[in-house]
C-alpha cells in the first residue's frame, strides 16, 4: 500500500509537522529525506532496508560516496543531497560558539562539542573559552592522545586562558571506546585544572565527556 493511502497520522511527513521532528523513528526520517521508495517498497520500506543494511542511521549518514551509492534506491544525487544537510546541521550547531555569543548554560554548546569531538579514533582535550560574560572567546584543541589517553598539561591551559583573558572554561574530551563514565583520572585532573585556573579567577563551568552519549561532570557533582 503507498504512504498516500496510510491514514494522515501515519505518514511520516504529516506526523512530523503535527508532532514534530523528535516523534519519527530512524526509519521514518529516512524516509522523508529519500523522498520516494522503489518498485514494491514504499519509501519508509526501503528506509527500514537501509538501516539493516548499514547498521544503524548513524553508519549510513557515515558512509563513504562508494558504499552510500551502491546501496539499492540510492545514488549521487542523494549523497550530495545528504553531505548537504549535514554540513547545514554542522553549521548550524557552530553558530553556537562563534566569537561573541552568549553561553547562558553549557548545556548551550553540549551538541557542538559532541559533534566535533565524537569521531575521533584518538582522545582528544579541548576548551571552550569564555569572557567575563560568558561569550565565547573560542574554542581550542589543547591536546591529542593515543587511543587511551591524553596528557594534559594544566599550564598550557593556564597560558592560552591568560593569553585570552578567560574568566571561565568549559572542559570537554572524547572516550574513542564509547564508554562515557567519568575515570578517576578524569576526575583529577579536572579538579587539578580546577585548581591552578582558581589561582587567575577562571572558573570552570563544566567538563563534557563525548562517547556514545554525552555526560556532563558537573551534573555528577564532579566539578
Amino acid at each position: 500500500m503507498p504512504i498516500t493511502d496510510w491514514p494522515a497520522s501515519e505518514r511520516p511527513r504529516e506526523k512530523l509537522l503535527e508532532q514534530g521532528a523528535q516523534a519519527l523513528s530512524d526509519a521514518e526520517l529516512l524516509a522523508i529525506f529519500l523522498r520516494t521508495g522503489v518498485a514494491g517498497k514504499t519509501a519508509v520500506d526501503l528506509a527500514q532496508d537501509l538501516l539493516v543494511e548499514f547498521g544503524s542511521l548513524r553508519a549510513l549518514l557515515k558512509a563513504d560516496q562508494e558504499g552510500f551509492c551502491q546501496a539499492k534506491g540510492l545514488g549521487l544525487a542523494k549523497y550530495a543531497q545528504l553531505q548537504a544537510v549535514l554540513e547545514m546541521g554542522r553549521r548550524h550547531l557552530e553558530e553556537g560558539v562563534r566569537r561573541g555569543q552568549l553561553i547562558q548554560n553549557p548545556k548551550d554548546v553540549e551538541q557542538y562539542l559532541a559533534l566535533k569531538m565524537r569521531e575521533y579514533p584518538f582522545e582528544i582535550f579541548g576548551c571552550v573559552f569564555l569572557d567575563n560574560q560568558h561569550r565565547v572567546i573560542c574554542f581550542e584543541e589543547m591536546f591529542r592522545g593515543t587511543i587511551n589517553s591524553a596528557n594534559v598539561h594544566p599550564r598550557e591551559v593556564l597560558r592560552k586562558a591568560m593569553e585570552l583573558n578567560a574568566a571561565a572554561l568549559i572542559l570537554v574530551h572524547n572516550h574513542p571506546s564509547g564508554c562515557t563514565e567519568p575515570s578517576q583520572a578524569d576526575q583529577m585532573i579536572t579538579q587539578r585544572l580546577k585548581q591552578v585556573l582558581e589561582l587567575i579567577d577562571v572558573r570552570i563551568l563544566d567538563h563534557f565527556i563525548v562517547g556514545d552519549r554525552v555526560v556532563s561532570m558537573a551534573e555528577r557533582g564532579m566539578v
